[in-house]
């Protein structure tokens, strides 16, 4: 059978958080689209990951919320879980967002969409079984999925991830959870909310890349919670008893579950692409870019998760896509200094536990190990937040890194809502809005987000309140 033929501007391979988001704004600007998705619409945000992972932890803070309140005169009270009503609420949420990503939508824009696996063919061909394609430029923004590490049994044992977890036929009694990065804290604060017992393992400390003080605020709220950590540790086996799971641990623990939730990572989807028949080069990490998301062979580029060392948030993705609309369509051809690059310092990430934990730019260490002791960092606890005390949530603060000039270089927040107060350091850096823009801002009172004023204002109390500018303020007086 012949297949049928394209030669477009842009082919795109991947419909989630970068292709889409791509394939729009070509599409809106006139630009002939083929997009190649295999799976659902939406990729892995909608169907397996920030969508259904929210609405999922908003019920659970919903459940929580119940057993709280005694310090403020409300008697608590233990709340029955429907499961399966729980469920269907994560589906609903999937099915309201879901036209905004559908085939339907970005046909509608001039998109021509192939829900069909595809691979390169040669340097300039991308095919699948009904379609061939040739492109001016073309895109691969396959994503990533769920990544096992090497535990002996694994193979023989079954196990959930973030692409099965949602649909579990019944609420685990006792959830082991390999992995103590976002997706297992979140989870597992999450289920353990819904009555699981839940035993959080791994080989690293919770949160490893974020600011200690940080990550154990963290750890100890979930811990109070009732969930029980084994970090760091080694699995020495994972092997099925009966109905249940168990996981031996090298120190010779051994950890029994009705259920096995494998979270320690996410690997880029780069096999079955024939990019080798393309020329692009790749490894396990993912697809070989620079930093202007261009691959080994000028006429490909990589976008989201699968570009080695670029990906991992969906926001990173969306962020590349407008950097490859702006290089495409809108900045000028042939000069490169008017090019976009997809790096950048400044991207920020949340876990979205409670309490959250948001961070954005460098952290401390790094900052002393890239600048030296031309390094500084100030805090503002909520224990000291007028709003944090009226609500009965003080733990955590704010945390500033900047160089000694003000200019900020990173930032953590751990505690309600950091997730959304983390924005004001990233509009400062976006800005290049110093230490001193910040410390100016007019906060509203009681707000919890005043707590970046009043970190960032701390930078100069040590001079305003020295012995010299106490002696001029007495000098000055003395002629008002």
């Amino acid at each position: 059978m012949s297949k049928t033929l394209y030669d477009v501007d842009i082919c795109i391979i991947g419909a989630g958080s970068a292709g889409l988001s791509l394939a729009s704004g070509a599409a809106q600007l006139g630009r002939s689209v083929v997009l190649f998705e295999a799976g659902e619409m939406g990729g892995d945000c909608l169907n397996a990951g920030c969508v259904p992972s929210k609405a999922f932890l908003k019920a659970g803070k919903l459940a929580q919320a119940r057993r709280q309140g005694a310090n403020m005169g409300i008697a608590p009270v233990e709340p029955k879980i429907d499961f399966e009503a729980v469920k269907a609420h994560v589906k609903n949420v999937i099915e309201t967002i879901a036209p905004v990503d559908s085939q339907e939508r970005f046909e509608g824009l001039g998109c021509t969409v192939i829900r069909e696996f595809a691979s390169f063919k040669d340097a300039n061909t991308i095919h699948s079984d009904t379609t061939e394609v040739k492109a001016k430029r073309f895109v691969v923004a396959t994503g990533s999925r769920a990544s096992a590490p090497p535990i002996p049994g694994l193979e023989d044992v079954d196990f959930l991830t973030n692409e099965e977890i949602f649909d579990v036929a019944e609420l685990p009694t006792h959830l082991l959870v390999v992995g103590a990065g976002p997706i297992g804290l979140e989870l597992g604060q999450t289920f353990r909310r819904f009555g699981s017992k839940v035993t959080i393992i791994d080989i690293a400390k919770p949160l490893a890349r974020n600011e200690p003080e940080h990550s154990q605020v963290l750890v100890d709220a979930l811990k109070a919670e009732g969930i029980e950590f084994h970090t760091p540790c080694t699995a020495k086996e994972i092997r099925k008893k009966g109905k249940s799971v168990e996981i031996a641990l090298a120190d010779g623990t051994v950890l029994k579950g009705s259920h096995l939730l494998m979270a320690a990572g996410r690997g880029p989807i780069v096999d079955g692409l024939g990019l080798e028949n393309a020329g692009v080069k790749y490894d396990r990490r993912g697809i070989d870019v620079d930093d202007f998301l261009r691959t080994s062979n000028k006429k490909v580029y990589a976008a989201g998760d699968v570009a080695k060392g670029m990906g991992g948030l969906t926001h990173a993705a969306g962020h590349h896509a407008g950097k490859l609309i702006t290089n495409f369509y809108i900045a000028p051809p042939i000069i490169n200094k008017f090019l976009s690059k997809a790096v950048t310092n400044r991207m920020p990430a949340v876990v979205y536990t409670e309490p959250e934990i948001a961070n954005i730019g460098l952290s401390e260490a790094a900052a002393r190990e890239k600048y030296g002791d031309d390094v500084r960092v100030v805090h503002w606890e909520f224990e000291e937040n007028d709003r944090a005390i009226a609500e009965r949530h003080t733990a955590g603060g704010v945390k500033i890194v900047a160089r000694k000039n003000g200019v900020i270089l990173g930032g953590s927040i751990v505690g309600d809502y950091a997730g959304e107060i983390i924005h004001m350091l990233s509009v400062a850096m976006t800005n290049k809005v110093k230490i001193s823009g910040l410390a100016q801002i007019i906060s509203p009172y009681p707000t919890r987000s005043e707590a970046v004023k009043r970190a960032a204002g701390s930078w100069y109390t040590d001079t305003i309140f020295s012995p010299r500018t106490r002696k001029l303020a007495g000098i000055w007086t003395k002629f008002h």
